[in-house]
């Protein structure tokens, strides 16, 4: 439960909200979602290697268990804005 509270911070700490209907953490700013799945299966501090890439702000970075179909990243891109 410790290091579930924990990731919760780190992600809170850098921007991100939780989309309950995609159910991902999502940082429109920096154009980053981060699955659940990811989350639970990852330690705090490999969350916050992916957290700290930089991006080039035009295209979504997704961090997930098994990358997403191209069907679903166009779904979650189109919802997410």
């Amino acid at each position: 439960m410790t290091e579930l509270r924990e990731k919760r911070q780190i992600l809170d700490a850098a921007g991100f909200v939780y989309e309950f209907y995609h159910e991902v953490y999502v940082n429109r700013k920096e154009k980053k979602i981060i699955s659940l799945d990811f989350i639970e299966d990852h330690t705090a501090a490999e969350l916050q290697k992916r957290i700290r890439q930089e991006t080039d702000g035009r295209t979504w970075q997704f961090h997930f268990n098994n990358q997403p179909a191209n069907s679903v990243r166009h779904q979650l891109e189109t919802a997410l804005g």
